[in-house]
């Protein structure tokens, strides 16, 4: 009896790697600061982060939301795993010599209440993301990427602003501040991933033409938990 063949992509893992590395680096070093340009208050992270969301398109595009899923599931581990060693590393005691315990606890001492908040609006927000996305291209029949890119970017990215800020600093943020911060970000996702259209189309196309798959979501079982492949 033969065992079927599993198909083998030149750029999934490559893909997968740059988009956990991505996540990591945007979350630990800028989720939890403020900062103003031209007088705009903005989150950190916001350069960077939405970045990932162009992966999740990508990912979803060519191969489809299973493959996507699996995406987001390892960056919620590495997320997960990553905040456990931060924590553990804090939580060791400091030799003597050594006088620089505040500053590490103030850049990587998030509280249980953010990393808790940043992993369920990045779990939600993304699946939510490549759903839209699925779906649109079934409903339109692979036509008129731009609709799928910026659709999917405005319900992903609005459920994850309106989980992770509220969640992570209601009450420690004066309200009129958490609300401008988190208008203004996620307006600026939108817009970012707008302008990275052009960008996002070269890259869907030439990923399906060297990897020969150009993925439909006809019969997809669209649970965030199920590990079919």
């Amino acid at each position: 009896m033969r065992t079927p063949s599993i198909k083998v992509f030149r750029y999934y893992d490559l893909i997968m790697s740059a988009f956990v590395t991505l996540l990591l680096c945007s979350n630990l070093i800028g989720a939890t600061k403020v900062c103003q340009v031209w007088g705009v208050s903005f989150g950190g992270t916001l350069l960077f982060f939405p970045i990932t969301y162009l992966f999740g398109d990508i990912l979803t595009e060519v191969y489809g939301y299973k493959r996507s899923r699996k995406v987001v599931w390892v960056g919620f581990c590495a997320m997960a795993f990553a905040s456990l060693v931060c924590w553990i590393i804090l939580a060791l005691p400091a030799a003597p010599s050594w006088n620089h315990q505040s500053e590490l606890q103030q850049v990587f001492g998030q509280t249980p209440r953010i990393v808790a908040a940043s992993l369920g609006a990045y779990f939600i927000g993304e699946l939510s993301n490549s759903y839209v996305l699925a779906k649109l291209k079934v409903f339109t029949q692979g036509k008129w990427l731009w609709t799928r890119v910026v659709g999917s970017t405005i319900i992903g990215e609005g459920i994850d602003s309106m989980i992770f800020y509220p969640c992570a600093f209601l009450g420690q943020w004066s309200t009129a501040l958490l609300i401008e911060v988190m208008l203004t970000s996620y307006i600026f996702k939108v817009i970012w991933e707008t302008l990275m259209m052009p960008f996002t189309y070269r890259i869907v196309y030439q990923l399906k033409k060297i990897e020969q798959e150009d993925y439909y979501d006809y019969n997809t079982d669209f649970s965030p938990f199920s590990f079919k492949a």
